[in-house]
């Protein structure tokens, strides 16, 4: 299984991405810039990483996501339960429930998705 993680720096890049995709190179270098304060050289740096990583890619100056953020939070967070605890759903879901009524909102949840 491929390992999807990111550090907090390369989350917020990707987060632009995801916003404004497709995103021309300068305009990206001109978004992290503003909203991060990072120079071209790192927003360059972050972005080759990124794509090194199969999450983005960048075609003729046109960045583009290969993994949308719901993929990638979805792929990340399988990772974690199939690490943390060997993969099983209902480990994970006792773990994470501390009470009755989240229990109950869940339960619905699963409802209304199997009548969909």
């Amino acid at each position: 299984m491929r390992e999807y993680k990111m550090a907090q720096s390369e989350e917020k890049f990707a987060e632009l991405v995801w916003e404004n995709e497709p995103v021309g190179s300068g305009e990206l270098v001109r978004l992290c810039e503003k909203q991060l304060g990072w120079k071209k050289s790192t927003t360059y740096t972050v972005l080759k990483k990124l794509c090194e990583k199969g999450i983005l890619q960048n075609q003729n100056a046109i960045v583009t996501s290969v993994l949308k953020k719901k993929e990638f939070y979805g792929k990340q967070s399988r990772q974690f339960v199939e690490s943390v605890f060997g993969g099983s759903l209902p480990h994970f879901l006792t773990a994470f429930i501390g009470n009755r009524k989240q229990a109950d909102e869940l339960k619905r949840l699963i409802d209304q998705h199997k009548e969909e």
